[in-house]
């Protein structure tokens, strides 16, 4: 039985595209990588994460040292942050209907909840963060131990690659938000169970799990 939805942030709930890409290209600036207009940021979408560092001239062993200059220059833009089209509704219906909602994500915990406040989302039970970007499995495997849960009791909503790798890796099943940031090329390899075109979608797989 369905028990509790577990969310991916940017790109999945935060339409945070505009305000990584501000920070991105002051980081570009600091330590002279190639810039990004909004036209390139969706041209790398195909790629895979080592991908898009070698086209952008950035090593990709240097992206965990980056990330949290990243992170620091993204906190500029919070206030202006929306939310991705349709998810408020989503998220009030599925609180709603009694799931336990929670988000994983790699982004910093200060950040996700002056998102939420501002939004005035108080829907979510847990926020649990990691600065790797590619250590998601373990956050899912801290969160079911913490919740004396089972894999198959939760399913995990994410917009990258890496989010539904991590979530295999845990026996978790895995919704690709496909409004999100990564295409579809990447994604058809990474095998999501399922694929929601619109928060619309994510609801109606939500029932038919349940």
């Amino acid at each position: 039985m369905l028990r509790a939805i577990l969310f991916d942030f940017d790109g999945t709930l935060a339409d945070s595209k505009e305000a990584f890409l501000s920070a991105y290209n002051e980081l570009a600036d600091r330590h002279h990588f190639q810039k990004m207009t909004l036209a390139r940021f969706d041209s790398l979408k195909s790629l895979s994460m080592k991908e898009r560092c070698a086209a952008l001239g950035i090593s990709f062993y240097r992206i965990p040292f980056l990330v949290g200059e990243l992170s620091k220059l993204y906190q500029k833009s919070l206030q202006r942050i929306p939310l991705m089209d349709g998810v408020g509704e989503m998220l009030q219906e599925l609180s709603g209907s009694g799931y336990t909602l929670a988000i994983l994500s790699s982004n910093e915990e200060k950040n996700i909840h002056s998102l939420l406040e501002m939004h005035g989302l108080n829907y979510f039970s847990t926020v649990m963060c990691s600065k790797k970007l590619f250590a998601k499995d373990r956050l899912m495997h801290r969160y079911l131990k913490r919740n004396q849960l089972t894999a198959d009791q939760v399913v995990y909503i994410g917009d990258e690659e890496r989010d539904i790798l991590a979530s295999r890796k845990c026996g978790i099943r895995v919704i690709w938000a496909a409004w999100g940031f990564d295409g579809i090329e990447n994604i058809r390899k990474a095998g999501p169970n399922f694929i929601a075109d619109c928060p619309a979608d994510l609801l109606r797989i939500v029932r038919e799990l349940s």
